[in-house]
């Protein structure tokens, strides 16, 4: 029997970006990009996370459709000031104390447009993303007492 041809396949990313508004937000989202206007930027900080320590600077950004804080990782930590018109791209978004929360890292990308790209600070409404209903997922391998389907307790 003659041996059959070997089909190609190709791979292409299937989370593609996204152009999504702040009220759209949801945990678990990524690769998403997004124009914002800056209307608070704190000064760069030093945490502990899991990994170890990180740098990372705080903002809060909006659209015509809400706001949110946004976290700046590593590199970007620090390079945004208050006021300006940004898009943002490959960003993801968590959960924090109840609410969504924008996060550019690694991956991440920050355009500065024209202030005509994006409404002024004073038209941004008041409305923030909640986070309601979101439960972060096990990533350590930790399991919940009950979740384990086989022998209970060592017995």
């Amino acid at each position: 029997m003659p041996a059959l041809p070997r089909l190609k396949v190709e791979r292409k990313n299937l989370s593609k970006e996204k152009e999504v508004k702040i009220k759209d937000l949801k945990p678990g989202m990524d690769n998403i990009n997004l124009k914002v206007r800056v209307l608070e930027a704190y000064k760069p900080k030093i945490i502990q996370t899991k990994k170890g320590s990180r740098i990372i600077s705080e903002a809060i950004v909006g659209d015509e459709t809400g706001r949110t804080k946004m976290t700046l990782w590593g590199k970007k930590a620090g390079t945004i000031e208050e006021g300006e018109a940004l898009e943002i791209k490959n960003a993801f978004v968590t959960a924090f104390r109840g609410q969504a929360q924008l996060n550019v890292g690694k991956q991440g990308e920050i355009v500065k447009l024209s202030d005509e790209d994006v409404i002024s600070k004073e038209e941004v409404p008041e409305v923030t993303p909640k986070a309601e209903g979101y439960r972060k997922p096990y990533s350590s391998g930790y399991r919940r007492k009950g979740s384990f389907k086989g022998r209970r307790g060592g017995r």
